[in-house]
């Protein structure tokens, strides 16, 4: 008997303390939400009304979007942390391009970001919510010590509701007050539950179209990566095997025509020829590693990259903590990224060290960070490296953020989840 009850007993436990806790949120919204509210409108009229005065307005309103976005993120993962509900983070818009216009084009999405609105919207109804549960715990003290009244001693008691009664009737009338504020703020919190269930959780439509465009994503950042990849291989072939072997090639005809009369010299031109050979295979070997390395397969990442922090230019700090391996997309992905930017590191930063450190987080998620002492100033332009960084990681699910003030350092994060 006690096993089938003690679910039960825990259900209703856990509705208890959750509509406790809505109580609680909504009678703090009642001050904190005015108070949100009331900053974002008088941000907003100023910013409009000082739009002509040497930009100054754009600059409030461009803040107001930012206060918005944070007030929004911040009413989202307040209901998911009461409720549960399971909702994705509210995330700022990806940029849209390059440069300034990209910046305001992105701001603009951001700006009318449906989501966003919706969680604004949650919080100005939880408001008015929360100055009713006030107003309804006021009543509810003021049925309590109505139903003391009698104790006083006096012919007539004035209620919640302005109306003086009999005291005999104190007692009744202030029962029904209490029990009728109570059903108010039990029924409030309920219904703050439910709006912010409709309002907030995706419908399955929307989930739906969520994942097509993750996926879309996820496919044009492979391809991107692929065409990056592609041009990068034609580049180095065009650049660098290329050229020795054409090499190779006529040096090895002037032997051919040296060998009857010179055969010391067409002996030296075959040599040089067998050294120019060797230094293309190696160059071909260098080539297929950066596309794919074998011991990443055969050891696992850490391996990998101990032997690509081997073959590093400038010293390499790597500190790798992985318990058990990822997928195969995933480590990919993330040797990839940070071969790239330890190659844009010697290349380009003139840094005189590089720190490497690898995570596999408690979320599942394969996290990087490649930092160099370097000039920074790294900038993500097409068909670039760092472009290619987050073509690779964007195809595998992941996320990139790049760091790189002018002066430096340059601290590249990559994210790609381990089951990807």
């Amino acid at each position: 008997m006690t096993t089938q009850l003690a679910p039960a007993t825990t259900a209703r436990t856990s509705t208890l303390l959750r509509v406790a806790g809505a109580v609680a949120h909504l009678a703090a919204l009642a001050f904190l939400g005015a108070v949100a509210f009331t900053v974002l409108l008088t941000l907003l009229g100023v910013g409009i009304g000082l739009v002509p005065v040497i930009g100054i307005g754009l600059l409030l309103l461009v803040g107001l979007v930012y206060l918005l976005y944070g007030v929004a993120w911040l009413e989202t993962a307040r209901v998911d942390g009461l409720y549960g509900f399971g909702l994705p983070a509210l995330t700022w818009r990806p940029r849209v391009g390059p440069g300034f216009g990209g910046y305001l084009r992105t701001l603009l999405r951001q700006a009318v970001d449906p989501r966003m609105w919706r969680a604004l919207a949650n919080l100005a109804i939880a408001t008015f919510f929360g100055a009713l549960v006030l107003t309804l715990l006021r009543a509810l003290v003021a049925s309590i010590v109505t139903c003391f009244a009698p104790l006083a001693g006096a012919e007539t008691v004035r209620t919640v509701f302005g109306l003086e009664i009999a005291t005999a009737w104190a007692i009744p009338v202030g029962i029904l007050g209490a029990v009728v504020s109570a059903a108010g703020i039990i029924g409030l919190a309920l219904l703050h539950g439910v709006l912010s269930r409709a309002i907030l959780v995706p419908s399955q439509e929307e989930q739906l179209a969520a994942q097509a465009r993750t996926s879309d994503a996820q496919r044009a950042g492979a391809v991107r990566a692929s065409e990056v990849e592609r041009t990068r291989i034609e580049r180095d072939l065009h650049d660098g095997v290329q050229p020795r072997l054409v090499s190779v090639g006529m040096t090895l005809g002037l032997a051919q025509q040296k060998i009857d009369s010179d055969p010391d010299a067409a002996r030296s031109l075959i040599e040089e020829a067998h050294t120019s050979t060797k230094a293309a295979i190696t160059e071909l070997r260098q080539l297929a590693r950066g596309i794919h390395a074998s011991v990443l397969d055969d050891r696992g990442l850490d391996a990998a990259l101990s032997a690509l922090a081997g073959r590093s230019h400038i010293p390499v700090h790597l500190d790798v903590r992985m318990e058990g391996r990822c997928s195969r997309e995933a480590e990919a992905a993330v040797y990839f990224a940070i071969a790239e930017s330890l190659t844009n590191a010697a290349k380009h930063s003139r840094a005189a060290e590089c720190r490497v450190t690898v995570r596999r987080r408690d979320d599942g998620v394969l996290w990087a960070r490649v930092e160099d002492n370097g000039i920074g100033g790294a900038r993500v332009l097409p068909g670039g490296g760092l472009d290619g960084i987050s073509n690779r990681i964007l195809s595998a699910g992941g996320a990139v953020r790049l760091d790189s003030p002018n002066g430096g350092p340059t601290a590249l994060e990559v994210s790609v989840p381990c089951a990807s």
